[in-house]
């Protein structure tokens, strides 16, 4: 580490601890009327007629608005990412259960829900479709009659079928299993909600809201509602937490703005948790048959893929345009594979729009689930020792740059270094001693492996867009005349430590403290366009664009202290934090001095203007590879099939490392997912379409004590063409743990005979998986 990099405490920490905070349902703005959603009971039916007539009534209430007034201003159907369309009220059906019907307006939110009891819809039931896997029989109900093409979204394939096909032809051994990655939810402490605020006369709105990605939100939001671009202002709040899910617009937005309009008054909405799980978007929901074929002595030749993508009742994952079954095509995962070829088929059901980036970089966590069940599986068949298989698998040093079969070139890597130091960590050797003497005493304990590759940064803008809208991300720097720096930027924290990390990065170029830069963000009046957070975007790319304006601004600063110097500019050298004179090194000037001279009468060189400002737009020449070695220790009760992780290793390599202890604490955070995700949850529905997960008494999360405290390891390959080699880490531990966890307990189950389980290994799913019964990934299917 380097200047400002190293373990410095997170700025933004002390208002959070202060409970001084500014979260959405912090915010009260003076004559403030409050919305709430009314939502279908039924996952699929027409709609006959909504009787509002009662709810207005209400002495309470101020309004309330439906599809057909939504219509009537143009703003009932809103875009999303693939060209597909979305209801913002329903108007001809309901096609999930939870999607909004009616929207009431009250003088205070008790009343608003209130009111949802008096408005009376009439539903005409219709038949639901809950099971992805019958959405293209024949006879099937069909979900959206409003599009050609059945229940069939996309068909999508990558890579070489032929030479993949002529692998398999070929191998010594083929193993192929079908695997449910559960519909699973991202949960976040706060739930979504947003203020609309519209000015009549002058025209603006301005929409406080728990968003991602601003920019892009104004954008679609000028689209939808006909309000010029620049008079719309986004504002979004620290956030509780986001992990993908407050990427998307969702209705419950326009919904204010058109009650907002409508009402001449700033409307407040924010869900609860129940409408949250039950209707904001999801991730996963993946059914997946995987195939790998090897040689005889473990050298893995080949893999193919056929899936299918429950993306619910509207396709509106959030992922780049280009990529409609996301980025799972990274499914050859980190091993020298001749060939690969995947097949993705998208299907609409009656649930709630999925396909969210859920901590993970739009589909790579299931690629890389399926790739490292396949490898145990094949483990197993060959009987070789997993760490072995992997080690003789895992790509090279010398081979990076390196071109995956399905065409994605990784930019660096020492993936034996990482996988060794895992073991090494773990004691290996010594774990299968001590499983071989527990289960001669009847005792199962599992030891479970996953190697990941992760593509994050999205994205290069010739390769990848959302909405049409290029994925670079800009930076504004200024430096005052006292030396204290203002970054503004086009990413949005929800936890990551963005104030924190982006202020080192500016601090390390211009050889000042961090504590001398502000980080301005989440107000798109502020900062400049941008893309927004997710799928590990924020080094990768806004970061970049940070080092790029500091570097601009550092250049500027070389002329202004040549000028003070009285020397030529190339008479200078950046050395220790300041611009001195080669030579003479005692001569020379910091950022703060050059600030000030840079705003004084100082004589400038004809053209060069004064003061330290710069701007970057940051296009990232291709995505960045983090990768990363993980051992899960479990011990499995047999009697009850109760899952404890008892240990969890970690090597990750994310490049160079700005903050150390954020860095960790995202690793923290991402294994407690993984584990969640592994054990316990999964967003279920009974056959009528009932969502049964509605509750976190129902939809279980992970807690400390599930937990063990993670062991955590490093190696650093920085990335070749991040400008300060730098590649994200925040989905990583998501990524690789749940193939780690799952890979143990079937581990632990070899002696009844258990190849395969699919998640959430709950009690009662191991326990099944015991006595050789399907695991229950989704009731809908029994």
């Amino acid at each position: 580490m380097t200047g400002a990099y190293g373990p410095l405490p997170r700025k933004e920490d002390a208002r959070f601890i202060r409970g001084q905070g500014t979260f959405i349902d912090d915010i009260a703005v003076p004559g403030m009327l409050h919305g709430a959603i009314l939502r279908s009971p039924l996952a699929h039916a027409r709609i006959v007629s909504v009787d509002v007539t009662a709810a207005l009534a209400h002495p309470a209430v101020v309004a309330v608005l439906t599809g057909d007034d939504l219509a009537e201003r143009g703003m009932a159907w809103m875009p999303t990412v693939f060209g597909d369309v979305q209801a913002v009220l329903a108007t001809d059906k309901v096609r999930f259960q939870g999607q909004e019907v009616a929207f009431v307006v009250a003088t205070d939110r008790y009343a608003a829900r209130d009111a949802l009891e008096l408005i009376v819809v009439d539903y005409e039931a219709l038949p639901p479709l809950m099971d992805a896997l019958t959405a293209l029989d024949p006879g099937a109900p069909v979900v959206r009659e409003d599009l050609p093409g059945g229940n069939r979204i996309f068909d999508w394939s990558a890579g070489d079928k032929a030479a993949t096909d002529a692998a398999f032809a070929a191998a010594d051994v083929v193993v192929g299993c079908d695997m449910m990655y559960p519909r699973s939810h991202p949960a976040p402490l706060e739930t979504c909600g947003a203020i609309a605020d519209y000015e009549a006369v002058g025209g603006r709105l301005t929409l406080t809201v728990t968003s991602q990605a601003p920019h892009a939100h104004r954008t679609l939001y000028a689209a939808i509602t006909g309000l010029p671009e620049h008079k719309i202002r986004v504002v979004s709040p620290d956030l509780g937490g986001g992990f993908g899910a407050k990427v998307p617009v969702y209705p419950g937005y326009l919904c204010v703005i058109a009650a907002s309009m409508a009402t001449g008054r700033p409307v407040k909405w924010v869900e609860d948790r129940a409408e949250n799980l039950m209707s904001t978007t999801f991730a996963r929901d993946y059914h997946m048959h995987g195939e790998i074929a090897a040689t005889a002595d473990g050298e893995i030749l080949a893999l193919r893929a056929k899936v299918l993508a429950d993306h619910g009742a509207f396709n509106a994952a959030a992922q780049p345009s280009k990529f409609p079954a996301g980025f799972f095509h990274i499914f050859t995962g980190s091993y020298q594979t001749r060939a690969a070829y995947c097949e993705v088929t998208g299907v609409f059901t009656n649930k709630a729009p999925g396909g969210v980036a859920y901590s993970c970089s739009f589909r790579i966590t299931e690629a890389v689930y399926l790739v490292e069940r396949l490898t145990d599986m094949l483990s197993r068949e060959l009987g070789m020792d997993p760490a072995e298989l992997r080690m003789r698998n895992l790509l090279r040093p010398e081979q990076f740059p390196y071109t995956t079969p399905t065409g994605w070139q990784y930019d660096s890597g020492d993936y034996p270094r990482a996988l060794r130091l895992a073991l090494d960590m773990a004691g290996y050797d010594e774990l299968r001693r001590e499983q071989a003497e527990r289960r001669a005493r009847g005792e199962y304990m599992g030891i479970g492996l996953s190697f990941f590759t992760e593509g994050v940064g999205a994205g290069p803008r010739g390769q990848m867009d959302i909405l049409g809208l290029a994925m670079a991300d800009g930076a504004d720097l200024r430096v005052h005349p006292t030396g204290k720096a203002v970054l503004a930027v086009s990413v949005q924290t929800q936890g990551q430590g963005h104030e924190t990390t982006f202020a080192q990065l500016v601090a390390n170029e211009l050889g000042i403290s961090p504590d001398d830069v502000d980080v301005v963000h989440g107000d798109t009046d502020r900062t400049p366009f941008g893309l927004g957070t997710y799928g590990s975007r924020s080094t990768p790319v806004s970061g970049a664009a940070a080092v790029v304006a500091a570097t601009r601004v550092r250049d500027r600063a070389r002329v202004v202290a040549a000028a003070m110097l009285e020397v030529a500019a190339d008479d200078l050298e950046w050395l220790d934090g300041k611009w001195r004179v080669r030579g003479d090194p005692d001569l020379g000037f910091g950022i703060a001095e050059i600030a000030q001279a840079a705003h004084s009468t100082l004589e400038l060189p004809a053209g060069v203007e004064g003061h330290l400002d710069a701007s970057a737009v940051y296009n990232p020449p291709n995505l960045t590879f983090p990768f990363g070695a993980y051992i899960c220790v479990t011990d499995v009760d047999p009697g009850t099939g109760e899952v404890r992780v008892r240990r969890f290793i970690a090597v990750d390599d994310c490049g160079v490392r700005i903050n150390p202890m954020i860095v960790e604490g995202q690793v923290h955070r991402g294994l407690a997912d993984g584990i969640g995700i592994a054990l316990m949850q999964s967003i279920v529905f009974d056959e009528t379409g009932n969502c049964l997960s509605g509750s976190f008494m129902d939809y279980l999360l992970p807690t400390s004590l599930e937990c063990p405290s993670p062991e955590l390891g490093e190696t650093v390959t920085p990335s070749p063409h991040h400008p300060v080699g730098a590649k994200g880490i925040g989905e990583s531990a998501t990524v690789g743990s749940p193939a780690a966890v799952v890979n143990s307990v079937v581990d632990a189950l070899a002696p009844f005979g258990v190849v395969h389980a699919d998640m959430p290994l709950t009690p009662g799913n191991v326990w099944r998986a015991i006595q050789g019964r399907p695991v229950r990934t989704d009731l809908s299917l029994g």
